[in-house]
């Protein structure tokens, strides 16, 4: 019984000390490198990480920052990331990781939606080596709703018009009409999955969606579409999806909506 016990004593020492000492993972035999805790080495086999469907990613309960799975929705890897607080995919969320393989294109499902459009060299925010762009809803987030709260008239100073700064000019809007049902509101109230950073596009960043429509899809065709692009106290900019002309129209008409997100 003595013998047992100081065998069960050297074996607890024993398991303690490999659990708190760097663990290699290999077919060869070799160490762990030595700035690394866990050191898996293969040249026939891969290492599996979880695997994972989003809706049992998004009931991960306080995620750690760093936190990496594989999502089975979209056949994709995520990290958590703290600051925006959502899941960011590695190949592309990020915007500084871009491992081989096919480069999404406008009309993949992406991020909670369909990429819309990707900047191209001489848009704003274009970055060389790197992908951003677009991702529109789905599906549009109402057949009719006013530009402004009850149609009432105001400057928000939501007036830019250029890409990349849809998000910008909701959130002047938002700031300024507060509470109650109008466009800006709609797509800055927009959740879906684990994105909620969604916003009524700019004149351009809507114009990027006509051109775009057919691979996008779930437009009206003969819709008229509201941007987040303020022309005055009355009125807004908004664009037809059956020509692509757009033009001023008073805040106060009900037209359809499309939210965007920016990757």
């Amino acid at each position: 019984m003595k013998n047992l016990k100081v065998l069960l004593i050297v074996l607890a020492v024993f398991i303690g000390f490999n659990l708190s000492a760097q663990m290699a993972v290999t077919t060869n035999g070799s160490s762990a490198d030595g700035s690394a805790m866990l050191d898996v080495k293969s040249t026939t086999k891969g290492m599996l990480i979880p695997r994972m469907s989003q809706s049992e990613i998004e009931a991960i309960i306080s995620p750690a920052v760093g936190l990496t799975v594989f999502n089975t929705n979209d056949n994709r890897f995520y990290f958590y990331d703290g600051g925006d607080t959502e899941w960011k995919e590695i190949a592309i969320g990020a915007g500084t990781i871009t491992p081989g393989g096919t480069p999404p294109a406008v009309g993949d499902p992406y991020q909670g939606g369909i990429i819309a459009y990707i900047l191209q060299s001489g848009d704003p925010g274009y970055v060389s080596g790197e992908t951003h762009g677009l991702i529109a809803a789905a599906s549009d987030q109402s057949t009719g709703i006013e530009w402004s709260k009850d149609g009432a008239y105001s400057n928000t100073g939501a007036t830019a018009t250029a890409l990349g700064t849809g998000s910008a000019n909701t959130t002047a809007i938002v700031a300024d009409q507060g509470d109650g049902s109008y466009a800006a509101k709609l797509c800055y109230d927009l959740v879906v999955g684990v994105y909620s950073d969604w916003f009524l596009p700019s004149k351009d960043e809507l114009y990027k969606l006509y051109e775009n429509r057919v691979a996008i899809g779930g437009f009206d065709v003969y819709g008229v579409y509201w941007s987040s692009s303020e022309q005055d106290d009355a009125n807004a900019r908004a664009v037809t999806f059956e020509y692509g002309s757009h033009w001023e129209e008073r805040k106060h008409n009900s037209f359809r909506v499309r939210a965007v997100r920016a990757f």
